[in-house]
């Protein structure tokens, strides 16, 4: 169902209740796992959208959890405001995006459940509950990112900063000296992501900085060849010629991975950070403790070297600052992310397992949206605070009215 008022979300929550059925919500169905499935109810907050709240003196927006990201980015550039940082694509919901961990990649600001000031979460016995870190600590410490174990949110209120400029150097680089200046990149860039395409030694580097502007976006022409024509078209083309004809792939990905030049460009945040990404895929991605991400890929590159392998999509390389949400997958330690992709049809789970079983020798913890084979002990081993999490649940959704098979895995019963 569609509710089209938070108070008809309430009774749709108490009426499954009595019912005897589960309730879960669903955003626009990016995650790669079964979080938002359900034998029950499913609840879409579509109607419930649109910013509802702009207090320029406290720096936040208050926001409907329906909300699709891309046209939240583009409200707020119409007020004058930006988010601080956000991921690479924009069609999450807000509530879908911060439940799972959505991130972008930076030294001092990742993750946008990390930007949350404040929500607003239907509990399993239909009660509104507003927390913050005044209000309801408890919860809000868990339930900024809370895989939809702890209710279902219906609005964000985000910390938001006047407009600003960022300009973005892309740049290739050679595998070895990305890995060995990592940490000084790490340092010098406000945001610095990476990619490496596998079976070659090359990489492509990102760097996004502030600057005073102004907008110097990349020409109409420049833009379509970089981003429509090699990085979606061409792509494209060159994934599916590999899916047909998997010996290729090292070959095409020697010429594939040199396609792309150096350019720099500067425009408003969302326009920045985000980009098109019309080619379908799956993917794991793992959030390593900093200092072991560039020993982990380089055992990955090693792997994809001596294996039968083929892999035609890059592995993308992120940073996040600890942040101190409970089931974050950067709680209480600075973050590097490896993200791994096979092209939508191809199979994956060779690829997928065999760095899997790298990332979990580095006490890796997988993204909650992202494919993984992960239960609720191993991750009682790898978040310090997931008793917290699982006692704030037994607390608020003793009969798990929000439960669901994903939940059972990965949070135990």
């Amino acid at each position: 169902m569609t509710p089209a008022s938070v108070g008809e979300l309430r009774e749709a929550v108490r009426r499954a209740a009595a019912d005897g059925l589960r309730v879960k919500a669903v955003g626009t169905g990016h995650s790669f796992t079964a979080a938002a499935a359900t034998d029950g109810v499913l609840i879409r907050p579509q109607a419930l959208r649109g910013i509802t709240a702009v207090d320029r003196t406290a720096g936040t927006v208050t926001v409907a959890a329906g909300t699709v990201l891309k046209d939240l980015n583009v409200a707020l550039a119409r007020e004058g405001l930006s988010l601080t940082n956000m991921g690479d694509i924009m069609e999450q919901t807000v509530a879908g995006a911060t439940s799972t961990g959505t991130h972008g990649t930076g030294r001092d600001s990742a993750s946008i459940a990390a930007q949350i000031r404040a929500l607003e979460l239907v509990t399993a016995d239909g009660r509104l509950l507003t927390c913050s870190e005044k209000e309801n600590p408890e919860v809000f410490a868990a339930a900024r990112l809370g895989i939809g174990a702890l209710g279902i949110v219906t609005s964000v209120t985000f910390a938001v900063e006047p407009l600003f400029f960022l300009t973005a150097r892309e740049e290739p680089m050679g595998f070895d000296r990305v890995t060995a200046e990592f940490d000084e990149h790490v340092a010098e860039n406000e945001h610095f992501e990476f990619y490496w395409f596998p079976h070659t030694g090359n990489c492509n580097t990102k760097r996004n900085n502030r600057s005073q502007g102004p907008a110097a976006p990349p020409g109409p022409v420049s833009a379509w060849v970089e981003d429509e024509l090699l990085s979606n078209g061409l792509f494209q083309a060159v994934n599916s010629l590999g899916r047909a004809v998997p010996a290729a792939i090292p070959s095409i990905a020697r010429v594939a991975s040199r396609a792309l030049s150096a350019r720099t460009y500067t425009d408003i945040p969302y326009k920045v950070f985000t980009s098109p990404r019309r080619v379908r895929f799956v993917e794991m991605e793992y959030a390593l403790p900093r200092e072991h991400v560039v020993g982990a890929l380089r055992e990955l590159k090693a792997l994809v070297d001596r294996s039968d392998l083929r892999i035609s999509f890059p592995v993308e390389v992120r940073t996040a600052p600890a942040d101190d949400i409970t089931l974050s997958t950067a709680s209480g330690r600075e973050t590097a992310y490896i993200a791994v992709h096979m092209y939508k049809g191809t199979p994956y789970q060779a690829y997928f397992t065999a760095a899997e079983r790298i990332f979990t020798a580095h006490e890796g913890r997988p993204h909650w949206g992202k494919v993984h084979t992960r239960d609720a002990e191993y991750f009682a081993r790898v978040y310090p605070r997931f008793g917290e999490f699982t006692a704030l649940r037994d607390r608020l959704d003793p009969d798990r009215l929000f439960g669901n098979d994903y939940l059972r895995r990965v949070l135990g019963a």
